[in-house]
């Protein structure tokens, strides 16, 4: 019954997944090559061509991106990312790297991986590397604001250890606040302890205590410090990561994700939890899609986290993707969570299990005062009852926050649902940046996310009114990288409006939107529901809150041209452009016809006399992405074909197509070639021999002019099938295309694989003529 359930849920999001698939398509698909050429996108290697980043700190105060890769920093001034960049080469000490590589350790990992650059004061950075296998950290001298100062005192190298891990391929997470680093890592060679630490600063060390109930094999994504109130002694920081569930049950290696959290002024207690966190707590996070039966479709792994800064800084929105961890199929959700929802589970029952033969349930008894995860500050204090530290607090409080770190409610996302699914797509969702984009209709929450194939996803997520549902749409997808490479980093400037793409192949800046890639159609514009773009009156333009400008034209919600371009509307003939196009009897014909936007649905008409109807498509008439294949020709085929497209109720003619069919015995009599090999010969009709096709005079070398006049007959003769009216323009198109220097010798390869298809073509039509199947002839058409 388990596994019907999971294969039903697994029927339902595929079948959801098919029915918005026009809209999960992006809209817009450029490609490495288009980002350079409108000067969207610049990518630093670093100076030697390989960067292997493994840092990312985006300072806007000083306008400079810092890097750290292998046995390497750089600092690059905000701009074009590769102008004015400065290196440090910093290698492992002395003789680690080849300790490393005594304790068995592989080559390639006994470097020095840079993988914590944060602010330590207002002119040094604090960067720390794996330094192959033995952590050490350094003080960088960034200089003040305006100064391109970028040293390092080799001499002043510390000791890491607890500050990042030893294993450069371990993940861990990290803040830098009032002078105290927050950790979460695994500490030790091995990459077993795994733990939270607080270090530097005046402090003790603080670490959490070595108890599967606390951390049990975790993953660290992401590390912040939110203040819950103005009382600075109320701050806590915290931690996201996943973790085998110890609650779980039967489920032996069930995972979940978790937020823990610890107060910033916690120092232990004075006899328990000596120099041990003990304020931690932590709660499950649930991103589900709910399923048939009540049962959903949870998405356990956390793969990243991103705050969302707001306007009140204790209430940042935020986001995470998650994917699968299944066997049956894998798929990817981005949820979003409130700090009113986060707190509340924090301030609800804790998880409580009497013994082995007991399942987990609200706790019921009496909670200890101070309540455990508390902070000592000015709001937990009561006439009294004053606590001056944690040292202060009862020592049942330690032994119940140390029996007792998980709480019973998970904390749910908004609306109890993702914002974006995606399942069965060939790549992983690995990181995200959001905008919070104000627009003609409202704010939008504009979603950049990092794929491991080097691509960044554009989406925007639509709720519909007062239904629970979401629209997904993406915007664009963006091949930030010249080969594909999962993307490790990505870090947004609101301020600059850019990206900052991380990959082990370097660092990409890229511009949020360029808005008139859209086109320059007003129904173009609409149509892209861009937050970020709007028509002006002339052109698709970055969307500006508050301007002066009165003619802007901008549907996100419904995306419908009909009523913001009502005075932009074109003819169909004024939007399109009509051709001829010309294809042989009993040969395959491709008239061509590509949406602007996948998004969009194409039908086909065609007009014959006066009598205008849809094309009815079969086994020999086939509508592709690319337009209308016609696997073998008919006369009665002969029409003016009109392409049309349908996107969001907008409906445009894309192409206005008038196909007339040549008789096929006689284009094969004017196309055929001596059995003997005379490739490049042709017959002339009234000798009946064979002469030399040379329509260039380039080709005619010492007196061979005479032969230039001679071969226009060829053509000649099959224009003779098309209309005398139409021979000198075709004549001279013929001679452009032929006599092009770049183009000869293509010419000369598809005249072959023509003359071989007609060969083939022959032997077909010698076969039985109830052969159903036959091969389709290569399409030779011309276009006026």
């Amino acid at each position: 019954m388990k596994e019907f359930t999971h294969f039903t849920i697994l029927v339902a999001l595929l079948v959801a997944s098919v029915a918005a698939s026009k809209l999960n398509v992006p809209r817009l698909r450029l490609s490495y090559k288009d980002l350079l050429t409108t000067n969207r996108s610049s990518v630093f290697s670093g100076h030697h061509g390989q960067l292997s980043l493994t840092a990312v700190f985006l300072d806007e105060y000083r306008d400079r991106l810092f890097l750290g890769g292998k046995d390497v920093l750089y600092s690059l001034m905000l701009g074009p990312a590769s102008s004015e960049s400065r290196e440090i080469y910093w290698p492992p000490l002395p003789g680690n790297r080849e300790g490393c590589i005594e304790t068995g350790k592989e080559q390639t990992e006994c470097a020095n991986f840079v993988r914590l650059l944060q602010p330590y004061n207002r002119t040094h950075l604090l960067a720390c590397g794996t330094g192959a296998f033995q952590p050490m950290c350094a003080f960088i001298n960034v200089g003040h604001r305006g100064e391109h100062v970028f040293k390092m005192d080799p001499t002043k190298v510390e000791n890491g250890r607890g500050k990042v891990p030893h294993d450069p391929s371990l993940p861990f997470a990290s803040i830098f606040s009032g002078g105290e680093l927050y950790t979460g890592l695994t500490a030790d060679f091995l990459g077993r302890d795994s733990v939270i630490l607080r270090s530097m600063g005046g402090r003790s060390t603080m670490r959490t205590e070595t108890d599967e109930k606390l951390l049990h094999e975790p993953k660290f994504i992401a590390a912040h410090l939110i203040p819950d109130n103005d009382d600075k002694d109320d701050d806590k920081v915290y931690f996201f990561f996943t973790e085998k569930a110890t609650e779980a049950g039967d489920r032996e290696g069930a995972i979940h994700s978790r937020v823990g959290r610890v107060c910033a002024n916690d120092v232990g207690g004075q006899r328990v939890l000596v120099n041990k966190w003990s304020t931690f707590i932590k709660a499950r996070l649930v991103c589900s899609v709910p399923g048939p039966h009540g049962i959903d479709t949870h998405f356990n792994q956390l793969e990243d986290v991103f705050l969302l800064r707001t306007k009140d800084e204790r209430n940042p929105d935020v986001y995470a993707i998650f994917s699968t961890i299944s066997n049956v199929f894998q798929g990817f959700a981005v949820c979003v969570y409130r700090m009113a929802d986060i707190r509340e589970a924090f301030n609800g029952p804790f998880a409580h299990k009497e013994g082995p033969d007991y399942q987990w349930g609200a706790y019921e008894g009496r909670v200890p005062y101070p309540r455990p995860g508390v902070c000592p500050s000015k709001i937990t204090n009561q006439p009294g009852r004053e606590f001056g530290s944690t040292k202060d607090f009862p020592d049942s409080v330690l032994h119940f926050a140390r029996s007792h770190p998980l709480m019973w409610r998970p904390v749910y996302p908004a609306l109890r649902q993702p914002v974006l699914v995606k399942a069965n797509i060939p790549y992983k969702l690995k990181q995200i940046v959001v905008d919070r984009v104000e627009a003609e209709d409202g704010q939008y929450d504009v979603m950049f996310i990092g794929t491991d194939t080097g691509t960044v996803l554009k989406v925007i997520a639509l709720h519909g009114g007062n239904s629970l549902e979401t629209e997904e749409v993406t915007l664009e997808e963006l091949q930030v990288f010249k080969v594909p490479t999962p993307i490790t980093s990505l870090d947004i400037s609101v301020k600059r409006q850019a990206l900052y793409v991380g990959s082990p192949a370097g660092v990409a800046q890229v511009k949020l939107h360029r808005c008139e890639t859209y086109g320059k159609a007003c129904a173009e514009c609409c149509l892209a529901r861009d937050p970020y773009c709007a028509w002006d009156g002339s052109s698709c333009a970055r969307y500006v809150p508050n301007s002066k400008r009165r003619y802007r034209r901008q549907d996100i919600r419904h995306g419908n041209p009909v009523l913001q371009c009502v005075d932009q509307n074109l003819s169909d003939h004024d939007v399109t452009e009509d051709k001829v196009v010309y294809g042989t009897e009993n040969n395959s014909t491709f008239l061509e016809c590509v949406p602007r936007s996948p998004q969009a649905t194409v039908t086909w008409l065609v007009q014959q006399h006066d009598h205008k109807e849809e094309v009815k498509l079969d086994d020999r008439v086939m509508s592709t992405e690319q337009g209308l294949l016609f696997r073998r020709l008919f006369r009665q085929d002969e029409g003016v074909y009109i392409c049309r497209s349908r996107e969001h109720g907008f409906t445009q003619t894309l192409a206005r197509l008038t196909l007339e069919v040549l008789q096929g015995e006689t284009v094969d009599e004017l196309m055929s070639r001596d059995n003997a090999g005379l490739s490049d010969s042709f017959k002339d009709r009234s000798t009946g021999s064979y002469r030399v096709w040379m329509p260039c005079s380039t080709y005619s070398r010492g007196g061979a002019s005479s032969q230039i006049g001679q071969s226009r007959t060829w053509f000649k003769d099959i224009m003779q099938l098309i209309g005398p009216s139409n021979l000198p323009h075709v004549e001279e198109y013929c001679e452009r295309m032929w006599c092009n220097d770049k183009l000869r010798r293509k010419h000369k390869s598809i005249l072959e694989k023509y003359r071989q298809a007609q060969e083939s073509a022959r032997k077909v039509r010698s076969k039985s003529s109830g052969e159903r199947n036959r091969t389709p002839r290569d399409l030779r058409a011309w276009e006026e």
